[in-house]
């Protein structure tokens, strides 16, 4: 059986745009493959620990001098890295909030981008050590970013992915979403048609 890991980060829960979408792309890919087993990872309901000296300092301690504190630290890294590594693929609600990514996501990749882990430097470079697989990320930005200057997130989200070893990354853009009734009507009707096209 496969697994869809769905990471969800807007903070309006069930009514996030991007949740929204992102739930519509889970339903068409469970309905192309059934046999599919199902991984909600929501990280506004269950938050994760922003990066701090602490969650540095466990990363980096020797197993035997190892606290029972940073060793729990160490185990709830280890079991998104786990979650996501087990995954065959990956669909993540993106919203945009003031041009960048939720700071819910960022303390996500915080905690999965592991020194030796799930990347190692090398003489040409960093190497991402998971195996690649499709992350599919729903983008809901109120305004029109797509190509844009503006749009800090694309970049940023495939580099991250990329520097752990999940090159495969496309994005699927809802935009205007603020901009009236027909802009988010818009929006919804050319996120849900690639969401059908990807999935078909």
């Amino acid at each position: 059986m496969s697994t869809l890991l769905q990471i969800n980060t807007g903070i309006f829960a069930e009514n996030s745009h991007s949740t929204v979408l992102a739930n519509q792309f889970t339903a068409n890919y469970l309905s192309q493959n059934p046999a599919t087993e199902l991984v909600v990872r929501d990280l506004i309901s269950e938050p994760i620990p922003h990066l701090d000296a602490s969650i540095i300092g466990a990363f980096a301690s020797e197993e035997a001098a190892r606290t029972p504190e940073q060793q729990a630290i160490l185990d709830f890294s280890q079991g998104l890295i786990d979650e996501l590594a087990n995954a065959d693929a990956v669909v993540l609600g993106l919203p945009m909030y003031n041009f960048s990514v939720p700071s819910q996501l960022k303390a996500y990749m915080d905690q999965i981008a592991r020194a030796g882990v799930t990347f190692k430097y090398t003489e040409t470079g960093p190497v991402g050590l998971l195996n690649d697989k499709p992350v599919y990320v729903v983008a809901a930005r109120g305004g029109i970013h797509e190509g844009q200057p503006s749009d800090s997130q694309t970049a940023f989200v495939k580099t991250f992915f990329a520097f752990i070893g999940l090159s495969n990354v496309q994005f699927i853009y809802a935009e205007g979403l603020n901009m009236g009734d027909d802009a988010q009507k818009k929006a919804y009707d050319h996120a849900k048609k690639s969401i059908s096209a990807i999935t078909a």
